[in-house]
């Protein structure tokens, strides 16, 4: 019976072994150091702030592995032998493979920081990292104060979490604004606003210089890059965004750059040999998309398009249109398509912007200045199907199409105040249109109209 090995038990590797079974009889193994059962990664900060305890955060029961005829194997690889099919443990054991599926995810960036593996240094990715939040921060009692570095998505959420817990945050951002190497410049500046109103110690245009230890080897304080400030903390959240946690693999004959280098079909230059997920590097990327994307429903896609390959039925990894979600303390945001910040957008993108006047709410639409093609839009604090704006992405439709049926987009709950009129009334003053926004359809909702 063929093998298939996986290594990493995240959304990734645990879809590709689901899919692997409902086609097939093949022998599964998933390897995970991390934890034995599959949990949902983006679910780990809700632990920490008391919404969910730990069990919670596994879609399946401990019995489903073994149901399912799927082998669990705790242990850490620590190389590959490509020739013999083998993997070596860091116990020196090791396991043979027919196929297999390299599904390691990511790790947190370190740049070379003095004092950056000291106790009490820590990311927000795997289930230690929650375990070393309970364990140096537990309350406002025992951790003084903590300094996060890095403004990304990761850094806002461990931020909220410290917060909830009421513990003082020092929020080190490079960017002179909140992430807006990828927001626009109005987005970018109401989350600066919104971080500050939570409390939190931001420090906008702002470089770690060195982690300053304590005699126990653990974090007493950060210096800060320029001024040589020292902030007294005993927690610092390394959030500089992720790198592919493929370490291993180096004295390998597997091919690798940043990440494991896969082509549109997520094999490797080794036959028997797949990546997916973080770890995975497009050899070519695709359309607009970065080449590696540490995203969790791209993560869900190449596990499910992986299967199919290896059941006989070779498929190429078609990601469709790009989107995500996240959630900016208390704002929702939404981004389906592209829309650049000022910094990175091309010559032909232009942008329409509306904010409500006192509520956290805003959009960014993204269009074509020549053609008028619809080419994204950024919601904040307002829910949008993604259904129907996928259907307008792919037909092409114009700006004034999109702003015509925008009520058919908005996902808010009922009773919720829609802002449809106003949005297009905007559009209509700037570019001396006239369109008239359509009232709400469930017939064209259904039909993706």
């Amino acid at each position: 019976m063929e093998h298939i090995v996986i290594i990493g038990n995240g959304i990734a590797g645990v879809t590709a072994a689901r899919h692997i079974r409902k086609k097939s009889n093949k022998k599964i193994t998933i390897i995970s150091g991390e934890s034995k059962y599959f949990f949902s990664r983006t679910a780990l900060m809700y632990v920490y702030m008391g919404h969910l305890k730990f069990e919670h955060t596994q879609p399946y029961e401990n019995w489903f592995w073994k149901k399912n005829n799927i082998e669990l194997k705790e242990g850490f690889v620590t190389n590959v032998n490509t020739d013999k099919n083998q993997l070596i443990f860091s116990d020196n054991s090791t396991l043979f493979y027919d196929k297999l599926i390299i599904a390691t995810g990511s790790k947190p960036n370190k740049f070379g920081w003095k004092g950056q593996d000291l106790k009490g240094v820590m990311g927000l990715y795997h289930k230690q990292d929650l375990e070393n939040l309970e364990k140096y921060a537990p309350n406002k009692e025992v951790c003084k104060r903590a300094v996060i570095v890095g403004g990304g998505l990761i850094g806002i959420e461990l931020a909220e979490m410290l917060r909830s817990r009421k513990i003082p945050v020092t929020f080190l951002v490079r960017e002179t604004s909140f992430w807006n190497s990828v927001l626009p410049t109005q987005e970018s500046e109401m989350i600066n606003k919104h971080i500050l109103e939570h409390h939190i110690d931001l420090r906008l245009n702002t470089n770690l210089k060195e982690i300053i230890s304590d005699e126990n080897g653990q974090v007493k304080s950060v210096i800060i890059e320029g001024t040589n400030e020292e902030i007294p903390c005993n927690v610092v959240g390394l959030t500089a965004g992720v790198s592919p946690n493929i370490d291993f693999l180096k004295n390998t004959n597997i091919t690798c750059n940043k990440g494991v280098l896969v082509n549109r079909f997520l094999e490797t230059n080794i036959p028997t040999i797949y990546a997916i997920g973080d770890c995975a590097e497009q050899q070519h990327p695709i359309g607009n998309r970065r080449p590696i994307e540490a995203v969790w429903y791209t993560g869900r896609m190449m596990g499910e398009t992986v299967a199919q390959t290896i059941c006989g039925k070779k498929t190429e990894y078609k990601p469709g249109h790009w989107f995500n979600s996240a959630k900016f303390l208390d704002i929702e945001y939404q981004t389906y398509g592209w829309v650049f910040s000022e910094k990175t957008k091309s010559e032909n993108e232009d942008h329409f912007q509306w904010q409500h006047a006192s509520q956290n709410k805003c959009i960014t639409i993204s269009f074509d200045k020549n053609t008028h093609e619809f080419l994204g839009i950024n919601t904040f604090g307002i829910r949008m199907r993604h259904e129907i704006f996928d259907q307008w992405l792919s037909e092409k439709k114009s700006v004034e199409h999109v702003l015509e049926y925008l009520a058919d987009a908005n996902f808010d709950p009922e009773f919720y105040k829609s802002h449809e009129t106003e949005i297009v009334a905007k559009f209509n003053q700037e570019m001396c249109t006239n369109i008239q926004v359509k009232k709400k359809s469930w017939k064209r909702i259904f039909s993706k109209a």
